[in-house]
């Protein structure tokens, strides 16, 4: 979407999400304000966010739920808000394809920053500055044990074609792969390839992510050999599944 940035704001809390709207607004965003799922889902029929923002707890339909449904059918980017910060709902969100989580009641200018952050990550990276070798070898499919990682699309393909999309933070994570194959990444080295500045609420949530990603390309999630984690290092990627030591 050009122009605009466009957020949905979901809170069944008239003040709160007037308060979070007229914010954003201020910053220079276009919002829309949803009571909850129904309304938001009406939102998205007429026109697909850039963002959204949805409060979990809301009496009508579950927050969880409304994550869920949007990224069976979408990648839109979401951020969670959560008045109970309860560890457990974070991390289910974080699992269903959220991007990220902040309680409630929260510092308006920290939301901001999210909201930066997450649609920096959710936009189209600019190419690298390589070699001509280099740049063809980047644009095509890159193996992910079962998968193909097509890299301009953004999304997983089996060995059929059929796409499996990809949230923004997957997407970050497995591209931060691609680029470094066979070599030791930490944590805080997938945070910086992966440009999720935002660390306390990142750093954690890494683990769940890659978690999530093997379910997608490992032949077998609980024995990962693609993605396999070195133990007090981090993770490193091996391209044809030999899980053999790093050069």
């Amino acid at each position: 979407m050009s122009g605009t940035q466009h957020i949905y704001v979901v809170d069944d809390e008239a003040p709160a999400r007037e308060m979070v709207g007229d914010y954003l607004k201020l910053h220079g965003f276009e919002v829309t304000l949803c009571d909850g799922g129904r309304t938001l889902r009406e939102a998205i029929a007429k026109q697909s966010p850039d963002l959204i923002i949805l409060d979990l707890n809301m009496p009508e339909e579950d927050g969880l739920s409304i994550v869920r449904a949007l990224k069976q059918h979408g990648t839109v980017p979401i951020i969670m808000l959560t008045a109970t910060a309860s560890p457990i709902d974070r991390v289910v969100g974080l699992e269903l394809g959220a991007d990220d989580y902040l309680a409630k009641p929260c510092e308006l200018r920290e939301l901001l920053a999210r909201v930066r952050s997450v649609l920096r990550r959710s936009a189209t990276a600019p190419a690298p500055q390589v070699t001509a070798a280099a740049g063809e070898a980047a644009s095509a499919p890159i193996r992910f044990g079962t998968k193909w990682l097509d890299v301009n699309a953004q999304v997983l393909r089996d060995e059929d074609g059929n796409e499996h999309p990809l949230v923004s933070s997957e997407f970050a994570l497995l591209k931060a792969f691609a680029e470094n194959p066979k070599r030791v990444l930490s944590r805080e080295r997938l945070l910086d390839l992966a440009e999720a500045r935002d660390r306390e609420a990142f750093d954690r949530a890494i683990d769940v992510r890659i978690t999530r990603i093997r379910r997608k390309i490992e032949p077998d999630p609980a024995h990962p050999t693609v993605i396999r984690t070195v133990r007090g290092s981090g993770y490193l990627f091996s391209p044809d599944g030999s899980g053999g030591d790093p050069p």
